[in-house]
């Protein structure tokens, strides 16, 4: 009954090939949220009934699978496990869905719905976002049970399976359910550590929204001879409206988009955390706001990226001018911007630069806050020493994730400090094809979480008041 022993049973279940089979089964699980077909919300549903469920009522928790208040999400699990009145109370949470499979992108050898192992690489749609991750998770806590026969502390969890489309439904789920979601400190996992082998705490997530662009100038395609030079080009006037948001270098030009909530303390927080490194592509020195760090531009300072452009026909260009053009944008901004008043402020930007006739059209799907925990919360103090003991070296703290992340319903309705302590890597494609975990990585990570998990239930905990 030691801590060692809890991490030597988490060792014994990874090194066993349990979790690597466990894992298979959760990703066989065609939970894709942006499909609307039946089909995915069914499977959406199936994970929750089949995998989670029987897993979490062997593990002592009370559940219930509710349906989403937004006909546009899927299902959600709430449980909890109780050990006793006077006890901290933990919640935690992961979610079951993922992006669109995109069959037939994959490298050769490679299937979405199936794990393929290669070298120290598990392949598989969910492996990193978010499956792979929540089951770390549990596997941690039954391990503190299997070694201490308690958990020493109460448990709940929160499963959803709409995070990919905006976590739709989720603050309303929160709101109604308030009373049997109280903790005292959410402790979860997702996103990237910034290098596979120095585990991360994050304590907030960047916020982001996404929208179109559209410019429609005429009915049809028309021949570029005859009306060349006659009739606007709507790619030329999207071009340059798209030129006026940000600079050559990508710099934000939108007065509103540039935050002020960089400050000395964030920045002192951000020091030398590094950026480069690990699988993913190189970093260029020379884009984003001048004169930040890497590490302010990703995790400190808005980015404005377009996602997607379009005029015409690509595949098949014709000697005609297009009607219209079209790009899908997106904006991940940091605490200090108004997410209600991102889509105001780029109207008036552009219309102050001659592009009334530029539309905006929002996304149906909802946008994350940006939130943000200082890093010297007695919360982040403590799993952040726990870490710290179960790893024997370095760790990464970042105030924020540079990605977004449902955090603010955990923060602003819910009212928890939060913990984030994630268990991919940046090189792992998610939301791409060739989604991978890294088998090193996932056996660090069930150590880690296994030893903050005996850790709350044995040693003294922040209160509730701080």
């Amino acid at each position: 009954m030691t801590r060692d022993a809890a991490i030597s049973h988490v060792t014994d279940y990874f090194e066993a090939g349990t979790f690597q089979s466990d894992l298979a089964k959760l990703v066989s699980y065609r939970s894709e949220s942006q499909n609307p077909a039946d089909e995915a919300r069914a499977e959406s549903l199936r994970y929750l009934q089949e995998a989670m469920l029987p897993r979490l009522q062997a593990l002592g928790f009370t559940c219930e699978i509710i349906n989403n208040p937004d006909p546009k999400g899927g299902p959600l699990l709430l449980g909890e496990r109780v050990e006793g009145e006077d006890l901290p109370t933990i919640l935690t949470y992961g979610h079951g869905d993922t992006v669109r499979g995109q069959e037939g992108m994959w490298r050769e050898g490679l299937e979405p719905w199936e794990i393929v192992e290669e070298g120290d690489r598990l392949y598989g749609r969910g492996t990193a976002d978010n499956k792979g991750q929540h089951l770390i998770n549990i596997a941690a806590l039954e391990a503190v049970i299997a070694t201490r026969g308690s958990l020493g502390f109460n448990t709940r969890i929160v499963l959803e399976m709409s995070e990919e489309v905006g976590s739709v439904g989720l603050p309303e789920v929160f709101h109604s359910y308030k009373d049997r979601l109280t903790a005292d400190v959410l402790i979860a996992s997702d996103g990237p550590r910034l290098q596979p082998e120095v585990p991360t705490m994050f304590m907030g997530s960047r916020g982001g929204t996404t929208f179109d662009l559209l410019v429609e100038t005429h009915e049809g395609a028309h021949h570029s001879g005859n009306w060349g030079g006659l009739l606007a080009d709507p790619a030329m006037i999207l071009s340059h409206a798209l030129a006026c948001i940000t600079d050559v270098r990508g710099q934000i030009k939108v007065p509103e988009w540039r935050p002020d909530s960089l400050t000395d303390s964030v920045r002192a927080a951000l020091r030398d955390l590094p950026v480069a490194g690990g699988d993913g592509p190189q970093v260029d020195p020379d884009w984003g706001e001048q004169d930040l760090t890497p590490a302010e531009r990703v995790f400190g300072w808005n980015s404005f990226t377009v996602l997607a452009m379009v005029s015409g026909v690509p595949e098949a260009p014709v000697n005609a001018i297009s009607g219209w053009a079209r790009a899908t944008c997106q904006l991940r901004f940091v605490v200090g911007t108004d997410p209600a008043e991102v889509i105001p402020a780029l109207r008036r930007h552009l219309d102050a630069h001659g592009f009334e006739r530029v539309k905006i059209e929002a996304h149906d799907r909802g946008f994350f806050s940006a939130t943000r925990l200082d890093p010297a919360h007695p919360w982040a103090q403590f799993v952040g020493d726990s870490i710290r003991e179960t790893s024997g070296g370095p760790l990464h703290v970042l105030p924020n994730l540079a990605g977004s992340l449902p955090n603010d319903s955990f923060t602003d309705i819910l009212e928890l400090p939060t913990i984030w302590v994630p268990h991919s890597y940046r090189g792992c494609s998610q939301h791409a094809p060739n989604e991978h975990v890294l088998k090193p990585l996932c056996g660090d990570a069930l150590k880690v979480m296994a030893g903050v998990f005996w850790d709350i239930g044995a040693k003294p905990v922040p209160s509730r008041e701080t």
